[in-house]
């Protein structure tokens, strides 16, 4: 088993997806991918990633309903949402009343996302 931090990516982005997750290989994380919310759901359970990066806006299931399902299954799940859109309020602060640790907007620097998985992964 490797000692390396695992990252939990999901977007349904496919090329973002890829240039993030080898963006994040490269500063020394293990990554696994999912498409959409439902994907990231299966493979949180299976994988228990030590941060999970999800966006937003996804098809079959959205981030704040695979972050809801994910916390139901690991109270201490570490998360961060992304988006290029407006949030809805009311999800959003469920999400932050439930440890959500904070939502990035698109378009992100690899900087400000390096900064963000090494402090919380």
């Amino acid at each position: 088993m490797s000692s390396k931090k695992t990252i939990l990516l999901v977007d349904d982005d496919i090329d973002l997806l890829e240039n993030t997750a080898y963006l994040i290989k490269s500063i020394g994380y293990d990554v696994t991918i999912a498409e959409d919310g439902q994907e990231a759901v299966v493979k949180y359970k299976d994988i228990r990633p030590d941060l999970t990066i999800m966006d937003v806006k996804m098809p079959k299931m959205d981030g704040f309903d695979a972050f809801f399902k994910i916390k139901q299954f690991d109270s201490n799940a570490k998360v961060i949402l992304i988006t290029a859109f407006v949030l809805d309020e009311k999800k959003h602060l469920k999400a932050k009343n439930m440890s959500l640790i904070t939502t990035i907007n698109k378009p992100y620097s690899f900087e400000q996302l390096e900064e963000i998985v090494t402090k919380y992964a």
